[in-house]
């Protein structure tokens, strides 16, 4: 497994990345999982949020965020009255990374030397995409983008500089949410959206920079 990111060479399409990703075995992942998972949405996008690796419906669809967590994330926009057509929705990590509990294929974190093996596929998506401004959803995305660890739940809903030029808003990622107690969903849902709320000043008017 490479501990760092092999050289680049920008990617001609976004299908193209698509076949890389999925024949790439640079980390164990990939061997295990049905498909490879990369973004879908505008090129370019006024916002690309970044989550931490395809779940299991991901995985059996190949398409980001169609499972629960991607619903919550989905109930959000409309919450916000964030244009779908202005967002790119990818993760840091490519592959499923599940262990199996009976038949069940449950989530499992990738580990750092995974994330930094799938690191410069998601620097050639980024090329693509060219957003104005990143989402991190979660700390496995917020290290990607940043380049080092960092604390979630100090630094949610603040801007940093992202390793790959635009700012980056961080905040926690939907699942989160799903797992936390369910006596305070509500107050944990309202937090989650005053994090994300700022981001929308990057899609008010995609002609002008945002303040």
């Amino acid at each position: 497994m490479s501990a760092n990111p092999r050289p680049l060479k920008p990617a001609a399409s976004h299908q193209a990345l698509r076949r890389a990703t999925d024949a790439c075995r640079e980390c164990p992942i990939g061997e295990h999982a049905t498909q490879s998972v990369i973004g879908e949405g505008p090129l370019p996008a006024a916002l690309m949020l970044v989550g931490e690796q395809p779940g299991d419906q991901e995985d059996r669809q190949g398409r980001p965020f169609v499972g629960p967590a991607g619903q919550l994330l989905g109930r959000a926009f409309d919450e916000l009255g964030w244009p779908r057509d202005q967002l790119y929705l990818t993760n840091a990590v490519k592959h499923f990374k599940f262990e199996l509990r009976g038949k069940r294929r449950m989530h499992k974190t990738p580990g750092q030397r995974e994330a930094q093996a799938c690191l410069h596929w998601l620097e050639s998506e980024v090329q693509l995409v060219r957003p104005r401004a990143f989402i991190a959803l979660g700390a496995t995305a917020a290290r990607a983008l940043l380049g080092r660890p960092l604390s979630i739940m100090q630094l949610r809903g603040q801007w940093l500089d992202s390793r790959f030029g635009p700012p980056m808003l961080v905040t926690l990622h939907p699942s989160a949410l799903l797992r936390g107690d369910p006596l305070r969903r509500e107050s944990a849902w309202d937090a989650w959206l005053r994090d994300l709320a700022p981001a929308s000043a990057w899609l008010s008017d995609a002609t002008e920079d945002a303040p």
